[in-house]
């Protein structure tokens, strides 16, 4: 009937409109250092069943087919992409990427779970004590934590991660840390909390934490970002599908309108 094409068409719109508003944010967040863009997984609702196939008739024979009637669709999930953005080279001693799996973790505030987020954003700043700290509004430090020296007049950050400084009155460099970094199984189960950071689901499975190039994590290159892996061209093609579905699902909707005025109208004659 044309009330069921009428909430069928109505899940569509809900199901587009949805996609176009994870578009915009990977849109928006095109510039964000270590920013994961992430798509719109689908899928359909129940069937309303007509005719079930195999059912015998008179003379023994079996329906070939069934007959059914969807629902509509619904959002299964977003799924977010961790392939490696483009590397920017800024020359600035406190800006880490990492090549390859990876999140660097940060403490952040308790009530996020377990109190650490893990995030792809190098873009590092010094606090009024010397900590290591992640470059966005809250400023979490680095986990475990990394001091540098006030006097220190050089960093060198290896692709293991071993951090080293040149002190004052010494030729030789000093190792004062390692700056690791932490994997998932299944990072696309991470829950993101803004500000670049992700926080450990049991999706996600538990943080493996280690020394970079170890364990299957990737390694580190210093005075590097890694960009956001955002394609605005394939983004804009997406967003025209969806605006083109969108349109489909609400034409569904006037032919079922135009249906039930014309069941309506009947009456008259």
């Amino acid at each position: 009937m044309a009330t069921t094409a009428l909430h069928t068409a109505a899940t569509g719109l809900n199901a587009q409109s949805t996609k176009i508003d994870v578009i915009a944010n990977n849109l928006a967040n095109v510039n964000t250092v270590g920013f994961k863009s992430n798509r719109v997984v689908f899928e359909d609702i129940l069937y309303q069943e007509l005719a079930e196939p195999g059912v015998e008739n008179a003379q023994g024979d079996q329906r070939p087919a069934g007959v059914y009637v969807g629902l509509g669709v619904k959002i299964a999930n977003t799924d977010f992409d961790f392939t490696q953005g483009s590397p920017i080279d800024t020359g600035q001693p406190l800006d880490v990427m990492i090549q390859g799996n990876g999140f660097f973790a940060v403490d952040i505030v308790q009530e996020e779970g377990t109190g650490l987020g893990y995030t792809r954003n190098g873009s590092f700043f010094l606090n009024s004590e010397g900590d290591v700290v992640l470059g966005n509004s809250d400023g979490p430090k680095l986990d475990p934590p990394l001091t540098i020296p006030a006097n220190a007049t050089s960093l060198s950050i290896s692709a293991t991660g071993d951090v080293e400084v040149l002190l004052p009155g010494s030729t030789t460099p000093t190792n004062i840390g390692t700056l690791e970094i932490t994997s998932f199984l299944n990072p696309k189960g991470l829950t993101p909390i803004g500000n670049n950071v992700y926080v450990e689901t049991e999706a996600s499975g538990p943080p493996i934490t280690g020394a970079p190039g170890t364990e299957g994590r990737g390694t580190l290159l210093q005075n590097f970002l890694e960009a956001a892996n955002v394609d605005p061209v394939k983004e804009l093609v997406e967003l025209i599908k969806a605006q083109r579905a969108f349109e489909l699902n609400s034409q569904t909707i006037q032919a079922a309108d135009q249906a039930m005025q014309v069941v309506a109208n009947l009456r008259r004659f």
